[in-house]
């Protein structure tokens, strides 16, 4: 029996996976963000209803280039949103992949 596969097909494997995960990401993050809910998080609503909302200050963090889920300088708020997820999407997978890879790479090391 052959495991050769017909020319012109590309074999389903990690790499195929991968590339299709990161595209319905991207689209998650870049189109379906957007539509998130504009009410407050529950412990903006709370401050809001008990009468403190309007002693909050900043966070240090507010003059970052991704703070208040949007990209500074980008003036449409559907695009800058957008922008702001898939970063925010990439950041995520970059750190949760190469935790992993460290974490891969020490149990595959020979024990002393």
């Amino acid at each position: 029996m052959s495991t050769k596969m017909p020319s012109g097909t590309q074999p389903r494997g990690p790499r195929r996976f991968l590339l299709v995960f990161l595209g319905v990401t991207a689209v998650i993050a870049a189109v379906v963000s957007f539509y998130a809910s504009s009410h407050p998080d529950g412990l903006e609503f709370v401050a809001g209803s008990t009468g403190f909302l309007d002693t909050a200050k900043d966070s240090a963090t507010a003059g970052s280039p991704l703070a208040g889920y949007g990209v500074a300088g980008l003036q449409d708020a559907r695009l800058s949103g957008g922008v702001a997820g898939v970063i925010g999407v990439l950041v995520t997978l970059l750190l949760a992949g190469s935790l992993a890879w460290v974490l891969r790479r020490r149990s595959d090391s020979p024990k002393a």
